[in-house]
């Protein structure tokens, strides 16, 4: 009987051991989670008082919020008795494992945390990155959304846009639309300008500073060839870029230049 008693009082005293220390992990858990809730809505409205990007301000967020669960949990293994110290070493070797097999997925997330820091660009602009064109919808943790002019949205791993060159068109207050135009031997180029400036100045949206660029820019077989550039905000491109080629268009058919001849290479064989 004596040694009956002695177990009950070991087993006891076991029991109690190790249900203080199921309740002190609970206690713990539930004290830890609504502290990291408190952090994250802390950091979230702290970023939101700072007008930083939604974007930087969710992904500063979910970093905080993991590394402190991750604490958390180191924090309720010691409180169970388990040896932390060997638990961080396999957690180390499991992030160098899950690194090796996600290594292009790590360096997308390293990208992306790139890219909203340094702010290349940001939501709604107009770029060129990774081989495409298009605004920017969201500037996600692990890609990049893009909308396209012919209405496709892509997705773009942000280490591709981040290890390319970007090209970022809303920038700057205007940008300038590239265009030419073939005059036929005997047009007199300048006058060729001057009905072409005033035409093309008259365009709604077209900036006039600065003023549209018109002039020679060299001469083909066919005759002289003439450079038409006007300025315009981004989100007005596709309009002036359109209405340029048109008031091109009037102006010929005013003067009434004559089409530019076609130019052909007679072969001689001996």
């Amino acid at each position: 009987m004596e040694n009956v008693s002695k177990y009950n009082e070991l087993l006891m005293t076991y029991v109690i051991a190790f249900g203080s220390k199921v309740l002190g992990a609970i206690a713990l858990w539930v004290i830890g989670g609504w502290v990291i809730t408190l952090a994250g809505g802390l950091t979230s409205k702290a970023m939101g008082a700072r007008n930083v990007d939604p974007t930087l301000t969710r992904y500063t967020e979910a970093v905080v919020k993991v590394a402190l669960r991750i604490a958390l949990i180191i924090a309720i293994l010691g409180v169970m008795g388990v040896e932390t110290t060997s638990f961080a070493a396999l957690l180390a070797a499991a992030g160098i494992a899950i690194g090796a097999a996600w290594s292009g997925l790590l360096a997308n997330f390293a990208a992306g945390a790139f890219l909203m820091v340094l702010r290349p660009f940001k939501v709604g602009d107009m770029i060129t990155a990774g081989g495409v064109t298009g605004d920017v919808l969201e500037i996600g943790v692990f890609a990049t959304t893009l909308q396209t002019g012919d209405n496709v949205r892509v997705y773009v791993g942000n280490n591709k846009i981040f290890s390319d060159n970007i090209v970022n068109y809303s920038q700057n207050p205007y940008r300038r639309v590239d265009l030419s135009a073939q005059l036929a031997h005997g047009v007199d180029s300048g006058s060729a300008v001057l009905q072409m400036r005033r035409e093309i100045s008259a365009i709604p949206n077209v900036l006039t500073t600065p003023p549209p660029d018109i002039d020679v820019v060299g001469f083909t077989p066919s005759g002289a060839l003439l450079a038409v550039r006007p300025y315009c905000d981004n989100k007005h491109y596709w309009q002036v870029f359109f209405d340029t080629n048109r008031a091109i268009e009037r102006v010929a058919t005013a003067a009434g230049w004559p089409t530019p001849a076609p130019v052909h290479v007679a072969v001689t064989r001996h």
